[in-house]
């Protein structure tokens, strides 16, 4: 009985702690679903006294309510840009040892299959485009059971999953913290995530059977009353609310380890029901601790703020003050084309007038003696609509950090490639910090991806290895081979610029003369790292004899570093042989770890080489 009730408060707890944080969110859920109606079309709309969003209808039947989206346009440029930069992740070893060495090499090749299985890019593209509209994203990394490949249970016919990394989005509305001052994750005590179920999917993930409830969300409905202008009315889309069927919100409150609960703690409710209490499931942190299993992403930071914040909130004003020019525009225009008419009382019948207008080839009669209806004239436009509508082009341009580099080209044709190159660099920088936190995200997210397979990667699983020369490598590993978590980004995509500028610099080191080597010639393998750097590293396969010779050639390193011996073939390219043993010597890995024994054996295998070459026999 004790015990039962017991259950019963802390299920009241769960839900009360949720209704209390989402309360207090309440504004800024308010500006995210206003965010969202202006990016969708939807720029009519404004918040009320009480939070809710609410439509403005037109003030007058002949009102030109029409929405020329630039938000829209801005932002999609702003998420192709920054997903653009997202990093090739590498890992670094825990020490020197040659064993650390290569498993810090195994667990980069791992990030690069898993981010490639889960499709990282898309991944990251759905969650830019939530930062980038409401300012905050969030990516939770957990562990499938139900994923990966089917593995047989011994003496049995019965087969299971060995589970698999899984990196799903969650959007700002999911995730709460217990204090919306802080400004990161670190910093949290406890997070709520709540995100609405089907009961059918609850009773196969969590088995149990709960009875369905009241689930509000979000979803896309069309309106046309407020908008268009005389004679015609416009249709968008716009935020509204709708109730789930037969569905259920899964509330999941995350606690970090204290001393009542050294491994932390997770409570998962739904519908007043219990589905679970114990510990924090993943160990994701450093030092074989537990933390929380989200990173957080953000478009622009907020200084005292958990959620970041969008660059839509300071594009709205300028929106509605775009809308308004073009539409004063063209009531103008419409005033000019089918005229104001002024009419003497009693002249003419006005209902009829009403009603046709001045159509071409009518007849108008008015009353013998009266006054004849004439068209009153209508005031020149002025300039100033011109010159703000060309303001606020420019205002939205500078308020979302994108410039058409065309348009500045066409502009200032007599600018030089340099001067060029600077505009591009400064528009680069208004995304810097957006580009920024995206680094940092998949950084985290390759973290927790090693900590999870450290722990649960315990069957060994098949690595494929496509390599340069169009060799397949293949490896079987386990949680055993994981020995570091330090991920970074390697320094090549950290260069942030674009295949473009890359294939221009190296353009002009080669015609520099920086990569050739010491006898002025451009050497076998400068080549191909030339051709691998600009993305044409593809074009060497194994049918390329350069290749086979290479590739052969970091065989024979393998196994010289192993003390076994190597045959030099009368095929052998030795010039190659020669400068891939000698760059294999000079690696600092290599010198940090070899023995004298080994480094005598290589240079004895490359004075032959060298013999060889010279044709001595």
């Amino acid at each position: 009985m004790r015990k039962t009730k017991y259950l019963e408060q802390l299920v009241e707890s769960v839900v009360n702690d949720f209704n209390s944080r989402r309360e207090q969110r309440r504004n800024l859920e308010s500006q995210w679903q206003l965010n969202i109606n202006f990016m969708i079309g939807n720029q009519y709309s404004y918040i009320g006294n009480n939070g809710n969003i609410f439509d403005s209808d037109k003030q007058y039947f002949w009102q030109e309510r029409e929405v020329f989206n630039h938000i829209a346009s801005n932002i999609e440029a702003r998420i192709c840009r920054i997903i653009d930069k997202i990093p090739t992740l590498s890992v670094l070893p825990a020490s020197n040892d040659i064993a650390d060495i290569e498993s810090a090499r195994l667990s980069k090749e791992i990030l690069a299959s898993v981010t490639d299985s889960i499709d990282l890019k898309d991944i990251v593209r759905h969650a830019v485009t939530w930062s980038e509209i409401t300012g905050t994203a969030f990516y939770k990394i957990s562990w499938n059971a139900d994923k990966g490949t089917n593995i047989r249970i011994s003496d049995t016919e019965k087969s299971v999953k060995i589970g698999d990394i899984d990196v799903t989005v969650c959007s700002p509305f999911e995730v709460l913290p217990d204090n919306l001052n802080i400004e990161n994750i670190s910093e949290c005590k406890s997070i709520i995530h709540a995100r609405a179920y089907n009961v059918d999917d609850i009773k196969t993930i969590w088995g149990k059977s709960v009875k369905p409830e009241k689930v509000r969300a979000f979803t896309f409905d069309n309106i046309s009353t407020s908008l268009g202008g005389l004679g015609y009315n416009a249709h968008i889309n716009k935020v509204a609310n709708v109730e789930l069927q037969n569905s259920a919100l899964i509330i999941e409150r995350y606690e970090l380890p204290s001393e009542e609960f050294p491994n932390g703690r997770l409570t998962i409710v739904c519908s007043n029901e219990l589905l679970y209490d114990g510990e924090l499931p993943y160990i994701n942190a450093e030092n074989g601790e537990r933390t929380f299993p989200f990173v957080k992403q953000i478009s622009n930071f907020m200084t005292g703020s958990f959620y970041g914040v969008s660059v839509i909130d300071r594009m709205i004003p300028i929106q509605r003050a775009y809308n308004a020019v073009r539409n004063r525009k063209h009531e103008y225009l419409n005033r000019i084309s089918m005229g104001v008419l002024t009419v003497e009382d009693g002249s003419v019948d006005t209902d009829a007038l009403e009603v046709d207008g001045l159509s071409p080839g009518k007849v108008l009669v008015y009353r013998q003696g009266g006054k004849a209806p004439e068209i009153m004239e209508v005031p020149e436009m002025i300039g100033d609509f011109a010159t703000e509508e060309d303001r606020l082009l420019e205002e939205f341009k500078n308020v979302s950090g994108i410039s058409d580099l065309v348009e500045t080209y066409n502009k200032y044709s007599n600018l030089s490639g340099t001067a060029l190159e600077l505009i591009y660099e400064q528009n680069e920088l208004r995304l810097s910090m957006s580009i920024s936190e995206l680094k940092k995200s998949v950084k985290l997210i390759g973290k927790q991806i090693l900590n999870l397979y450290k722990q649960f990667a315990v069957v060994p699983r098949l690595l494929k290895i496509a390599g340069t020369e169009g060799t397949l490598k293949m490896y079987y590993w386990d949680n055993t081979e994981i020995c570091s978590d330090d991920v970074v980004i390697e320094t090549q995509s950290d260069l942030g610029d674009s295949i473009t500028t890359r294939r221009a610099t190296l353009m002009e080191l080669i015609n520099s003369g920086l990569l050739y080597d010491k006898n002025g010639t451009f050497s076998e393998s400068m080549r191909r790292k030339c051709l691998d750097m600009i993305g044409f590293g593809s074009i060497e396969t194994t049918q390329d004899i350069n290749a086979l010779h290479i590739n052969k050639a970091k065989e024979e390193n393998l196994k010289l570093s192993n003390g076994d011996s190597v045959q030099i073939l009368e095929i052998d390219d030795h010039q190659i042989h020669i400068d891939e043993h000698t760059a294999h010597i000079l690696s600092q890995e290599f010198r940090a770890n070899a023995s004298d024994y080994t480094i005598e054996k290589f240079l004895l295998h490359i004075r032959e080489h060298k013999k060889l070459l010279k044709g001595d026999n």
